[in-house]
């Protein structure tokens, strides 16, 4: 029974290290004590490699996470950037939003080039208890709604979701299989949903294209004035606008070089995580440090703190 739990304490500590908060902090500090904390909870890394470094670490880890059985939503949004944002597209045609807020859904991944596709990752971790209401949230936005699953899911989603929605199967390989292909439906877009979905200065761009003057009101009242002209809006021609407009706003252009020099299984979360480019070169110090180095990350703060409660009882 221990093993099992510290089994499965080490596995959620694998798919925590790719936590946002991690790469965040390695970003903006150049070291990050959760890091390390993580690291010896996965095992992984219970004897470091004598020349190993932060990012052999991440490697490890997510080839440990690849392991059907072991894949978690992370995983999922590996293959999707591999394999469809840098493979079918590229950052200069295409952008990718992650963890996009729909009504009270957020979504797993969407990818905007001349359309716009959703993806609702089901991993083999996942129920499907939510999926219905997913679905129908993401047809509200989104012109093409896929759903992409573990294998074991496969049968269950095909018979339970409509033929407008595609699904994707990721195999033991990591290659994406399309079972079914999604339907292009731009006409389903609910104006008031994408309003509330996206930010005021894009809606202001988005009314601009199509010649509609700005309110002039308070800042308080923008946003009310702002969706009652939404409303207006015709589905298909919002849609068109919603795509030129995001994938302005939302360019990964400028992650290109970090995406370069990064280890490919941190290429989801470079390009997830929102970081000022005077972080860049901060995270690949980080990731170049020694991993034996790194294990003892946090200790220092550790030690003056205990030192502080113990000078401070004398």
């Amino acid at each position: 029974m221990k093993a099992a739990t510290q089994d499965r304490a080490a596995k959620a500590a694998v798919s925590r290290l790719f936590a946002s908060s991690i790469i965040r902090e390695l970003a903006t500090r150049g070291s990050s004590s959760a890091f390390a904390r993580l690291a010896r909870e996965t095992r992984l890394f219970e004897v470091p490699a004598e020349h190993g470094r932060v990012r052999d670490a991440f490697d490890t880890a997510f080839a440990a996470l690849r392991v059907v059985g072991n894949r978690d939503e992370y995983i999922y949004k590996a293959a999707l950037t591999h394999n469809v944002l840098l493979g079918t597209h590229s950052l200069k045609t295409a952008s990718m939003l992650a963890e996009f807020r729909v009504g009270q859904c957020k979504a797993d991944v969407a990818i905007l080039n001349g359309t716009s596709t959703v993806y609702e990752i089901k991993s083999e971790r996942d129920s499907l208890d939510r999926l219905e209401k997913q679905l129908e949230s993401y047809k509200r936005v989104f012109a093409r709604v896929f759903v992409i699953t573990a294998e074991k899911h496969v049968d269950s989603i095909l018979r339970s979701t409509d033929n407008e929605i595609g699904v994707l199967s990721l195999s033991a390989r990591q290659t994406i299989s399309k079972l079914r292909d999604a339907r292009e439906r731009p006409d389903r877009i609910c104006p008031a949903t994408v309003f509330e979905s996206i930010r005021t200065d894009e809606a202001k761009l988005i009314l601009k294209s199509f010649g509609i003057a700005i309110p002039d009101v308070p800042n308080t009242l923008m946003r009310a004035e702002l969706r009652l002209l939404f409303a207006r809006l015709n589905s298909v021609d919002l849609h068109t606008a919603l795509v030129t407009v995001l994938k302005k706003t939302r360019n990964l252009l400028p992650l290109g070089k970090l995406v370069e020099d990064l280890p490919q299984s941190l290429t989801p979360a470079a390009l997830t995580v929102p970081l000022r480019t005077s972080d860049h070169q901060r995270l690949l110090l980080a990731l170049n440090a020694r991993l034996e180095d790194a294990m003892r990350w946090g200790e220092e703060k550790c030690i003056s703190h205990t030192s502080a409660a113990s000078n401070m009882s004398c």
